[in-house]
């Protein structure tokens, strides 16, 4: 049985611990709120990007731009990944890094083997995951959670572009975690390249599109495009293609502190009751000692009268 001296130095490391991790919980929500309003900002205009994108290309030849044609074979893939820089925040980073696996297992097995598939891993978890383990990464964008730029989704849009317009790759897909609540996060596998006929819908965008539909009924709008379509979807592309990487960062983002507010507050509460299980196992061997030297004083005195 452990000494007394041993349960409460335990129940004082425990405290210790439930002290970083309450501390860590405040700091994940303030985090968490600040998140939350940049991808509150930047949902509708990345969506309604989306939108016109789809309304343009049904003005013109979709196989006439470079980024709308599909690749007849598939001699390439790239998956980006989008994880976290830290950990601490329950299941987040496990759970991404096994959606994109098991979506590397299923559809780029062939390329994997061919060493035909290329990886870029936002955040170090993934990123030292994948390289442990032999994949072909492109690009380096560990920390970048710390201070994250817009600049950081223009940097990883121009190296998809560069691989995707030297035929380095034919298809690219994103993995990541979109912010549902603070409890819960969506995991998406989203086609990046080539552009869809019709915009990738996530549960939340459905939703989203569905309330506005709501409020928009009876009502059809009609673009009037100027110099032409063309013209227009050859500017807008780059940018919605920046913005969607942004968003999605945003969302990862977003979901990371969630995950990691949820994981501290469990891990308090976790504490919590641990601190009472020993105070309470504390207060036992506590009494088994009062109780055991009363009966070395009650048997010591008899053995006295005795003699």
């Amino acid at each position: 049985m452990a000494s007394l001296r041993d349960i409460r130095n335990r129940i004082a490391s425990v405290q210790n611990t439930q002290q970083v991790t309450r501390a860590m919980k405040m700091v994940a929500a303030a985090k968490l709120r600040r998140a939350q309003e940049r991808i509150f900002r930047t949902r509708p205009y990345a969506y309604k990007l989306g939108e016109i994108i789809s309304h343009l290309k049904s003005q013109i030849d979709p196989t006439s731009h470079t980024l709308f044609l599909p690749r007849e074979e598939t001699n390439g893939a790239l998956v980006v990944v989008v994880t976290a820089d830290r950990g601490l925040a329950g299941a987040f980073n496990a759970n991404i890094i096994k959606l994109a696996e098991q979506t590397i297992e299923e559809r780029y097995a062939e390329l994997q083997a061919q060493g035909n598939l290329y990886l870029i891993c936002v955040g170090r978890k993934g990123h030292d995951h994948f390289a442990k383990r032999g994949y072909q990464l492109v690009g380096n964008f560990r920390g970048v959670f710390d201070n994250l730029t817009f600049h950081t989704a223009q940097e990883v849009v121009r190296l998809i572009l560069e691989g995707y317009l030297a035929d380095r790759w034919d298809e690219v897909l994103v993995v990541y975690n979109e912010f549902k609540n603070t409890i819960s996060q969506n995991r998406i596998v989203e086609p990046f390249l080539p552009l869809r006929g019709e915009q990738f819908l996530t549960p939340v965008m459905e939703q989203a599109i569905e309330h506005q539909a709501e409020l928009k009924e009876g009502l059809a709008v009609d673009y009037l495009f100027e110099p032409d379509a063309r013209a227009i979807l050859d500017e807008l592309v780059p940018r919605y293609l920046n913005y969607q990487l942004w968003r999605v960062l945003l969302e990862s983002n977003a979901s990371e502190q969630g995950a990691r507010m949820v994981a501290m507050d469990n891990a308090t509460t976790n504490a919590e009751e641990l601190i009472r299980d020993l105070r309470l196992k504390y207060n036992r061997a506590r009494q088994d000692a009062i109780t055991k030297e009363l009966i070395e004083i009650v048997s010591g005195a008899n053995a006295l009268e005795q003699g």
